[in-house]
């Protein structure tokens, strides 16, 4: 395998020299009626569907031109921030409800939640020899990819993987979410076992326990949480639970689904989408970001300062070379954020406990300058916020979850929203995604091969 892989890295550039230039496409190619990111010009999106289950609201129309809003969050018609305060004044675990609502379409009364919770812990154990035979035997420097991988393979020991009917859809929906935490988990575990050189812990999820509570008790070698730190995480799983039909990973799951593929695979394809730097992956990016900003500025109290190494990653000279600010902006809000706002609201608190105050303080003022410069450069004048990424890798990291943890726990709470569309495309959908391109190329001739050059 290192030969071979040695022969790649030799060759490889040589493959490459001109691939770029290979892939460009002709300055005109835009021209005309292509919405590039399904995104109109005027900000919207391409309208591809219909959905009961989210709604994401930054702006309304009038009189033909988008107008700025605070944003709205909309689980199955619920604000999410009503649902997240609800739990958080009655010190309740709130994910599970959240999920019944997205997959039932309806809040659960206590007797339809107690079943839902039990159906759950039953839910929760993997395949007989799953653990050693998909995970600790291949493991995976990246949990992302483990995960993904530990999906596809529950295809071979569901009974009826193919059966597209409601009652089997929901059964394979209910395992899905019990299932994904304690596979991020153990996935973890290992990972941090083999590649890192660390002691491995194998903790079992215990019955009737919330899936913030397991998730902690299983990552933690003494199992050990307190119970402001579950709220908390039960907190960020509601806020992630969801997010519309139109973001990448949901678009995913929903495109493969109307296909006629399995759960499994739909599944697994949005996991896939979510890894990515510019969706899931951004909070992680944004922790990265702030180690060069922590390094980078001067005076972490001086506005031009904290502006000055900011301008330098918008020009693609710091950083990682995007040429951008991570957890500034979004698609579709424009005043706020309402995920963001509710994680923040609550990182202000939890840093003062913890004396990271000044780490928070800092993390404002780069918030306040950065969307300065940001809205400085959009020629429409159009206002932008902080995303549901900004504070959520700090909130993280005052739990003292690692940094490679942040995605998957992403995953583990939209797999709820993941599923819920899943089963609305697959029972209301009928007909496959086919979007078209505009074809770019000139036509040219074979040559055979020994008259090429």
């Amino acid at each position: 395998m290192s030969e071979n892989l040695n022969y790649i890295s030799k060759y490889m550039p040589i493959l490459c020299a001109d691939a770029a230039e290979r892939y460009s496409l002709p300055a005109n190619a835009f021209n005309g009626n292509i919405h590039r990111g399904l995104r109109n010009y005027d900000g919207t999106g391409v309208l591809v569907g219909a959905t009961r289950i989210g709604s994401v609201r930054g702006y309304y129309m009038e009189d033909g031109d988008r107008v700025p809003m605070n944003g709205q969050l909309l689980f199955r018609g619920i604000r999410v921030s009503d649902l997240v305060e609800n739990h958080w004044q009655t010190g309740t675990f709130g994910y599970e409800e959240v999920a019944y609502l997205l997959l039932l379409g309806k809040l659960p009364n206590r007797r339809e939640m107690e079943v839902f919770t039990q159906m759950m812990d039953e839910a929760r154990s993997l395949p007989p020899n799953f653990f050693d035979d998909m995970i600790f035997k291949n493991p995976s420097p990246n949990v992302m990819n483990g995960l993904a991988r530990s999906v596809l393979a529950l295809y071979s020991y569901d009974e009826n993987p193919d059966d597209r009917s409601v009652e089997n859809l929901m059964s394979q929906s209910v395992s899905l979410i019990a299932r994904l935490p304690v596979i991020v988990a153990l996935t973890y575990q290992v990972k941090r076992h083999v590649y890192d050189r660390k002691s491995l812990y194998i903790h079992r999820p215990k019955d009737g326990l919330s899936l913030a509570e397991n998730f902690l008790r299983m990552i933690r070698k003494d199992k050990s949480y307190t119970p402001e730190e579950a709220k908390l995480l039960d907190l960020m799983l509601i806020l992630h639970a969801e997010h519309g039909a139109g973001n990448n990973s949901a678009f995913v799951c929903r495109a493969m689904s109307s296909s006629g593929t399995d759960t499994y695979s739909a599944i697994a394809g949005a996991i896939g989408s979510l890894k990515g730097p510019l969706h899931g992956g951004a909070n992680a990016k944004v922790l990265e970001m702030m180690r060069w900003l922590n390094e980078n500025v001067a005076d972490r109290e001086s506005d031009d300062d904290v502006r000055e190494a900011l301008q330098k990653l918008l020009s693609g000279e710091g950083g990682d070379g995007s040429g951008k600010i991570y957890g500034l902006g979004h698609a579709v809000y424009t005043l706020s954020d309402p995920r963001a706002v509710a994680i923040k609201a609550h990182a202000r608190s939890m840093a003062e406990a913890t004396g990271r105050q000044e780490e928070f303080d800092f993390m404002e003022r780069i918030e306040r300058v950065g969307l300065e410069l940001l809205t400085g450069r959009r020629t429409d004048g159009f206002p932008m916020c902080a995303n549901v990424d900004f504070y959520s890798g700090f909130v993280y990291s005052m739990l003292r979850i690692p940094p490679e943890l942040y995605t998957p726990l992403f995953a583990t709470a939209r797999i709820a929203g993941w599923c819920a569309h899943r089963m609305e495309e697959s029972l209301t959908g009928g007909r496959i995604m086919r979007p078209a391109y505009r074809a770019v190329m000139t036509r040219s001739d074979y040559v055979p091969i020994d008259e090429r050059p």
